[in-house]
């Protein structure tokens, strides 16, 4: 029997126990992801069920800071697992992982409405939001350190691309399961039993996924690279200090945020899920052609991110990257508009022979952002311009005389608002929604759809524009796991790349569909907020290009 020594453990696994260490963490990640994204993909349904009490637009901006929230505590998640799998070892971290994702996930399904329950029902979301977000943190680290450290030298980028696809599998499950569940429910029980009760489902499924992901995980064996390292009692004795207290490290770390992690999470998330929320809110498209228009990308996807992983082994992790972060640069405004065009386009033509026009004086305006639900809007602008906000219509601001009572100009015709301050309630309600009826009324008439028009989309060209954002993400996406590994030493590598990483996906990222809607409700302009990721793109492209170093080849002993 031949002699096992820290060398030989080091060495590269291949052939079929590189193909079950691949499958395994790829599908345990999988099944976290379905968890996080079912979430966001109900967006719509949540801001109706948890915060009833607060109006339309501050209810869906308060979920998709819910959404964000969980993303907000992936980085404490990554330094916690990541420390842990730095000293102990990568199984046992993301074995835990898997296990908090699954339970907090269920617990989702249990909660009751805040028309059940009250404050306590969001407070109790909230609590499982975050813990979702802390097990998510531990989680992608762990995969990719371990597939990184199994994988022979060549074949790094394409090895990892597997797990980066567990994303695709992971969201294309969680659309499919809440299509398949939404049309059931509407056959079986009407078309309300979905959002009354049936939106559940999706969440209680993962007590079988959760199940399979332990049975699964706990088969695997330790990374070869850290048996050697923990062999040679070469830990690092402080993870922490040594990744972010030595310069050396620490500008390492900087240089991954900035310069791949910053455009990851806007790129994304802009691709598969603000798409999702521009839409729903701005386009009017119904729910179940967004989810059949997301499910095709999402599947056309998987295969993407191996090829550019794959592509990355051939030519480099440094160009892949930068095409990934242009064609996304280039593509967030112009692609946005086509989508417009294509998915309801009398929107566009009435938004192109009709302009709304804001005409108020500016002191009578207030800034249209209220995410906790607390302002009352009731000047005559902010009456004005919250019934736009609510509708999805772009508007344009002019300056009226001082005094004045605001106006909303449509094309040629001019609607007159009202003020409702310092009145009671119920009569400045009866007012505010005097003039919102009128202002739709005023868009109807200027031909202002009320909902897209199913006959009228181009599905097919909605789909190629999708893609180019699919093809730009998992260019960027695909390579990022080997090339996060190979830039830092196996002492603190689970630690190092997990902080970056879940800092750029979780507070870049998983913040773009609530800031980018959030924008869109402030200034007017349902464009507006594709200004957040563009800029984090921007940083990105050029730290990358004049900064990055090319880490394909690099040794994974250090």
């Amino acid at each position: 029997m031949a002699e096992i020594t820290a060398d030989s453990m080091a060495a590269p696994t291949t052939g079929a126990s590189l193909r079950m260490v691949v499958a395994a963490s790829a599908l345990g990640a999988t099944f976290e992801w379905y968890d996080f994204f079912v979430f966001g993909s109900l967006t719509q349904v949540i801001s109706k069920t948890f915060f009833s009490g607060l109006n339309e637009t501050a209810g869906y901006i308060a979920a998709l800071a819910l959404f964000g929230a969980g993303f907000a505590f992936r980085p404490v998640g990554a330094l916690a697992f990541g420390r842990i799998g730095d000293r102990v070892g990568r199984k046992g971290a993301f074995l835990v992982t898997v296990a908090l994702m699954g339970a907090a996930t269920v617990a989702i399904g249990l909660l009751p409405s805040y028309a059940t329950a009250g404050v306590i029902a969001p407070i109790l979301l909230l609590l499982m939001r975050i813990l979702q977000g802390f097990s998510l943190g531990g989680e992608y680290g762990g995969a990719a350190t371990y597939v990184c450290e199994h994988a022979p030298d060549d074949a790094r980028g394409r090895a990892t691309s597997w797990v980066q696809t567990a994303a695709a599998f992971g969201l294309f499950g969680a659309l499919l399961v809440i299509l398949g569940t939404r049309m059931a429910l509407g056959r079986w029980f009407g078309p309300t039993a979905f959002d009354s009760w049936g939106w559940r489902i999706p969440f209680l499924m993962s007590s079988a996924l959760l199940a399979v992901s332990i049975f699964i995980r706990m088969k695997l064996t330790e990374s070869p690279t850290f048996e050697a390292m923990k062999a040679k009692g070469a830990q690092s004795a402080g993870p922490y200090a040594e990744a972010f207290g030595q310069w050396k490290n620490l500008k390492v770390v900087l240089l991954a945020l900035g310069g791949i992690m910053f455009a990851q999470g806007a790129v994304w998330y802009t691709a598969f899920f603000y798409v999702q929320t521009f839409m729903e809110k701005f386009l009017k498209v119904d729910p179940a052609t967004i989810n059949g228009l997301m499910m095709a990308i999402v599947a056309a996807s998987a295969p993407l991110y191996v090829f550019f992983g794959w592509l990355s082994d051939k030519v480099g992790r440094k160009p892949v990257l930068l095409f990934g972060m242009a064609l996304m640069l280039v593509a967030y405004f112009p692609g946005f508009h086509m989508l417009a065009k294509t998915l309801n386009p009398a929107l566009a033509e009435a938004a192109a022979s009709a302009p709304a026009t804001v005409i108020a004086d500016p002191a009578d305006c207030a800034l249209q952002f209220d995410p906790v639900g607390k302002a009352s809007f009731t000047s005559s602008c902010d009456i004005a311009k919250s019934a736009l906000a609510n509708a999805g219509v772009s508007y344009v601001n002019q300056a009226g005389t001082p005094g004045q009572l605001a106006m909303v100009r449509v094309g040629l015709a001019t609607i007159p608002s009202l003020d409702a301050r310092n009145l009671p309630k119920d009569v400045a309600k009866a007012i505010k929604t005097s003039v919102e009826t009128k202002i739709k009324e005023g868009l109807a008439r200027a031909g202002y759809p009320e909902k897209a028009d199913p006959k009228r989309m181009n599905l097919t060209g909605a789909f190629a524009v999708l893609m180019v954002f699919v093809v730009a993400s998992t260019a960027l996406f695909g390579p990022i796991a080997s090339c996060l590994v190979e830039l830092f030493p196996t002492r603190i590598r689970y630690t190092a790349l997990s902080l970056p990483y879940h800092i750029g996906t979780g507070w870049v990222g998983g913040f773009v569909p609530f800031t980018a809607f959030a924008i869109v409700a402030a200034v007017g302009d349902i464009y507006a907020g594709l200004w957040y990721p563009f800029a984090f793109t921007l940083i990105s492209v050029l730290v990358t290009l004049f900064l990055l170093p090319e880490t394909r080849h690099r040794s994974l002993d250090g």
